[in-house]
């Protein structure tokens, strides 16, 4: 099978709470950052399959039901009977959202480069890897890193978010690791706040300078409801700004973006044209609690375009 995109990571079974910050209830829904991603590239309509491990339980088997129901390739996937399936839960406060993870040991963080399954990277036209990836455990890194080469090597683009999480590593080994692969990376997609964090830059001005210079051939800086910056290959800048829905939970949205945007270069739009229309999608996401339930399909999309207007790119 010839794919779109095809990506690498770690999925989870995911229990978000609803109904405010006191609430007792949670919807069991599906995470796992490159697993949403490429959820997102199906439901607009990509050619999608992931690469990972799952336990051999039943959290598993709910991962490979839920993407075989949503178009996503499982050619990729293997069980392991010595490893769960990771879990995790979002509670919610004035703060925001937290998130408590239970994925120590999990069959995805024990997952080496040996695991990849020979001619699958060769199947795709771009691979997407995170920075959770890397951070996960030395394992996933490594075989994350593999990939990535393999794809490099096959004259294939590479695709980078670069998706902070602190409770995974310490600050200095996620900036080396994160920018060593940043550097691969064809598109790299960082949000506002972790770029914030890796670079120790504040404007996302000398953001994008930073990470077209540390080798992003495309830098798309995700900026939350304010919109989002592009620097392209040319070093031309581009501005899509941002919409305004009633949101409850921000889960995914990043992700979301970043399989619809993966799609639209798939489908040969330009990056700002893609970037207008996976802020969009990312926008929607937001309307729903959970990281997948609530990611739009192709169709809603082009509603609300006909409803509301599509966000106009502009150069600065």
């Amino acid at each position: 099978m010839n794919l779109d995109i095809l990506c690498l990571g770690e999925a989870m079974v995911e229990f978000n709470q609803t109904g405010g910050p006191d609430s007792d209830q949670y919807l069991r829904d599906f995470g796992g950052d490159t697993s949403n991603c490429a959820i997102a590239a199906a439901r607009q309509g990509a050619r999608v399959g992931y690469l990972t491990l799952v336990g051999d339980d039943p959290f598993g088997a709910l991962l490979l039901d839920l993407w075989q129901r949503e178009g996503v390739d499982t050619a990729g996937v293997a069980k392991r009977a010595d490893a769960p399936t990771g879990i995790y839960f979002v509670t919610h406060g004035k703060a925001g959202h937290t998130f408590s993870y239970y994925r120590k040991g999990s069959a995805a963080s024990r997952m080496l480069p040996a695991d990849l399954p020979p001619g699958r990277i060769a199947a795709a036209s771009i691979l997407h890897v995170s920075g959770i990836s890397l951070g996960v455990s030395t394992d996933l890194r490594a075989t994350s890193f593999a990939a990535m080469a393999e794809a490099k090597k096959l004259g294939r683009r590479v695709s980078f978010d670069t998706n902070l999480r602190l409770k995974l590593w310490p600050l200095d080994l996620a900036r080396e690791e994160t920018h060593r692969a940043a550097a691969l990376a064809d598109i790299l997609l960082p949000s506002l706040e972790d770029a914030r964090a890796l670079s120790g830059l504040e404007q996302p001005e000398s953001i994008l300078d930073f990470y077209h210079q540390l080798g992003g051939a495309l830098v798309v800086l995700k900026c939350g409801a304010a919109g989002v910056l592009l620097r392209l290959k040319d070093g031309s800048r581009w501005r899509v700004p941002g919409h305004s829905v009633p949101s409850v939970d921000a889960t995914g949205a990043g992700d979301c973006f970043d399989g619809a945007f993966l799609t639209e270069i798939a489908r040969g739009a330009s990056p700002p044209e893609a970037a207008a229309y996976a802020n969009t999608a990312a926008a929607l996401t937001t309307i729903g609690y959970g990281a997948v339930g609530p990611i739009p399909r192709r169709a809603a999309v082009e509603e609300f375009f006909r409803s509301v207007g599509s966000p106009k790119p502009e150069a600065f």
